[in-house]
Formats: C-alpha cells, structure tokens, sequence
C-alpha cells in the first residue's frame, strides 16, 4: 500500500524525505499540504494514530507560527481545538507527515522511516 506523504515542496526536511522514498523504492502519494491542508477530522485521525500530543503536529519554526501567536493560543487548548487551527493552513503543520493509515509519522528521522516504512 503506497503511502501518504504530506508535504511541501520548498521544504527541505520534506525534500530530504522524498529522496529517502526514492531511493528506498517505498511507494508514496504526494499531497501537498498547503494547497491540500487536512481537513481538521483528518488531522485527529492522525494525532490520535501518532499517539504524539497534538502540540507536535505544529510548524514551530515557521514564519506563520510566530506571526499568528500560535504558541500563546495553545497554552491551553485541546486537542479539538488545536485540529482546528492546523486545518486553517497547512504552513502551520510540522512536515512531512507520513501515514499508511496505521502509523503516522512527523518530520524526518532517518532511523523513524526505517522502524516505520521499510
């Protein structure tokens, strides 16, 4: 079963992923996570299937992040709360998020992929 990759092309961790799938032949569907941001059902699914807090699911080096005051605003949010504001750009997602529809995975470790998608 092939893979759904989250990400953004600019990016270089998302970039570093793609060429580690390619060299390792692991099958994936490339969804471009701004111009097709989860949709906040979508982002529970994966938080929950990560079993990571959902605090993890956010981009907290990016530009938009700091912006916006992300880091204020889920002081104390919940898990609902903090899918809905992830769904409203996919500039605030940490990426690549990885998922077979079992495992999910965020950001790029090599040592993860392997346990993971090998």
């Amino acid at each position: 079963m092939a893979l759904d990759f989250y990400w953004y092309p600019n990016c270089g961790t998302c970039k570093k992923a793609k060429k580690w799938f390619d060299e390792h032949n692991v099958g994936y569907n490339s969804i471009h996570i701004v111009e097709e941001t989860p949709s906040k059902d979508e982002l529970l699914r994966l938080i929950e299937k990560s079993e990571l807090p959902a605090k993890k699911f956010f981009n907290t080096s990016g530009k938009k992040y700091r912006e916006l005051n992300i880091k204020e605003k889920i002081k104390d949010a919940s898990t609902e709360e903090m899918a809905e504001i992830l769904a409203t750009d996919g500039m605030l997602i940490k990426r690549p998020i990885v998922t077979d529809g079992e495992k999910v995975t965020v950001g790029f470790k090599e040592e993860q992929f392997e346990q993971n998608w090998l």
